[in-house]
C-alpha cells in the first residue's frame, strides 16, 4: 500500500492562470507559499518559504478562477506529480505540482483591513469559494476545520460515524 496525499495551508502568490481545452475542460495553476517561521540560535526570527506549483481541474478550476486572487488564504489538499518536459534547448526538464482535488478559501485572520466574510462564502460572488469531489459516499459537513488546533477536516463519513478524512484508506 502506498499513500500520495498533500496537505497545504498557505497564501497564494500570483492570480491564477486559467486554460480552456476540448469540451470545455478547464485548468488552473497557480503559486502557493507556505512558511514556517522559527528562533536560530542566535534568537533572531528567521522565516521560510516553500514555494508550491497548485493544479486545479475542470469545475474546481473554474471556481479558483472566480474567487481566488493573489494573497488568499487557502486550505489545499491533493497529492504530488512529478513531470518532465523538453525545453527548446533540448534539456530535460523537471516540474513538481499539487495536483488538487479539494480547495476551501479562508477567511482573512482579524486586523486586516478587508470586509468580513462568513466561512465558505465568498464576498460579491456567487459561487462558493469551497468545492470537494470525494467519492459519493463522503460528504461535507461543517465550516472550516480548525486545522491550527489539529481538529476536523473538509470531509466525514456518514453522520454519526465520527470517521475524519485522516481515517481513509487512500
Amino acid at each position: 500500500m502506498s499513500i500520495n496525499k498533500v496537505i497545504l495551508v498557505g497564501n497564494v502568490g500570483k492570480d491564477p492562470v486559467v486554460r480552456y481545452f476540448d469540451k470545455g475542460v478547464a485548468k488552473a495553476t497557480f503559486p502557493l507559499a507556505t512558511s514556517e517561521t522559527y528562533t536560530n540560535q542566535q534568537g533572531e526570527m528567521i522565516t521560510s518559504t516553500e514555494w508550491h506549483n497548485i493544479v486545479l481541474w475542470r469545475s474546481l478550476a473554474e471556481v479558483a478562477e472566480k474567487t481566488v486572487k493573489k494573497g488568499t488564504q487557502l486550505y489545499v489538499v491533493g497529492k504530488i506529480k512529478t513531470r518532465s518536459y523538453v525545453d527548446k534547448d533540448g534539456n530535460n526538464k523537471y516540474i513538481t505540482e499539487i495536483l488538487a482535488d479539494t480547495m476551501l478559501v479562508l477567511e482573512k485572520k482579524q486586523g486586516q483591513n478587508v470586509p468580513e466574510t462568513p466561512r465558505g462564502t465568498s464576498p460579491d460572488r456567487n459561487v462558493s469559494p469551497e468545492v470537494n469531489e470525494p467519492g459519493s459516499s463522503y460528504q461535507h459537513r461543517g465550516n472550516a476545520p480548525d486545522i491550527e488546533n489539529g481538529q476536523g477536516g473538509p470531509f466525514t463519513d456518514a453522520p454519526g460515524t465520527g470517521q475524519t478524512e485522516d481515517d481513509l484508506p487512500f
